[in-house]
C-alpha cells in the first residue's frame, strides 16, 4: 500500500526532540501544520508547548527536522514565520502611537523624525488586514488588550508568512476582544493560504474554532479533528475533571 500523502502544503515536523539540562523536554514530535487550517496546540503547563514554539522560531536547538513542504513532499525553502506572543510589554505612558509602533518595524528611520507618507500607508494597509485601520493614530497605551493583539497580528502578517504562530494571544483579553481576535484569525484562515498554529488553554474555544488539535505532553499523545481528540482516552487522562472533558 502506498503511504498517504497530504495534498496541502504544510509545515512538517519529524522526530523533533529537545534536550535541556540533560533532560529531554520534547520527545519525538511528529505532526503537520496544514496550510489553510487552524491547528491548535493544547496540553497542561509543563507539557512542552512553549519549548515547541521556541524550536519553531529557531530560538533553541533541536534534533529532527522542521520543513515547509508542498503536497508532493517538495521542500519549499526558507520558512517565513509571523509571531504573536502572549503579551506586548511596553510602557503605557510612552507617547507612542500605533502608527509609530508599526513604523518602527517597517523602516530604519527613527519615528521621532516623522513618519513618511509611504510608511503610514504601509501601516494602514497592515492594520486593514485585521480590520483595525481606525487605530492608526491612537496612543498605544490607550489600546485594549484585544486591540493590542490585533495590532501585533497585523505586524506578524507583514510581510505575509508561511506559518502564523500565535502563542496564547488572547490570555487575559476580555470576552469581546477575544471574539474579535478569534473571528479575525478565522477569516485569515479562510481567506489566505496560511498555516496557523495557535497555543491555547481555552478548551471551549478549541472545540469551536480549531480544524486540527494536537494534544502534547512532551510528545504528541493524540491529534486530529477536535471531537475525536476530546473524546480520546489521552485527553481524559490529561484533563480529568475539566468542564469540556465531561461534555
Amino acid at each position: 500500500m502506498r503511504p498517504h500523502r497530504c495534498e496541502l502544503c504544510h509545515i512538517d515536523l519529524k522526530h523533533v526532540s529537545v534536550t535541556r539540562g540533560g533532560q529531554e523536554v520534547l520527545q519525538d514530535i511528529n505532526m503537520h501544520i496544514h496550510c489553510g487550517q487552524l491547528t491548535v496546540l493544547i496540553g497542561q503547563n509543563g507539557a512542552g508547548k512553549t519549548t515547541l514554539v521556541r524550536a519553531l522560531l529557531g530560538e533553541i536547538p533541536y534534533t529532527g527536522t522542521i520543513r515547509h513542504e508542498d503536497g508532493h513532499g517538495r521542500v519549499l525553502g526558507h520558512l517565513r514565520i509571523g509571531y504573536v506572543p502572549q503579551h506586548l510589554a511596553f510602557d503605557r505612558d510612552m507617547p507612542v502611537t500605533v502608527q509609530d509602533f508599526l513604523a518602527s518595524a517597517f523602516t530604519r528611520r527613527p519615528v521621532w523624525t516623522g513618519v513618511s507618507k509611504s510608511t503610514r500607508e504601509k501601516a494602514i494597509q497592515a492594520l486593514s488586514q485585521v480590520n483595525a485601520e481606525d487605530l492608526i493614530d491612537r496612543p498605544l497605551g490607550r489600546c485594549s488588550g484585544g486591540e493590542l493583539q490585533r495590532i501585533q497580528l497585523a505586524l506578524a502578517l507583514t510581510p505575509e508568512p508561511d506559518l502564523l504562530l500565535l502563542d496564547e494571544p488572547v490570555s487575559g483579553v476580555d470576552q469581546n476582544g477575544l471574539k474579535v481576535f478569534l473571528d479575525t484569525v478565522r477569516a485569515l484562515r479562510g481567506g489566505r493560504h496560511l498555516a496557523i498554529l495557535l497555543v491555547s488553554h481555552d478548551l471551549q474555544f478549541v472545540r469551536e474554532y480549531a480544524d486540527h488539535v494536537v494534544l502534547l505532553d512532551r510528545t504528541v499523545l493524540v491529534q486530529g479533528a477536535p471531537d475525536p481528540v476530546f473524546s480520546s482516552d489521552a485527553f481524559a487522562q490529561i484533563f480529568t475533571g475539566t468542564e469540556v472533558a465531561a461534555q
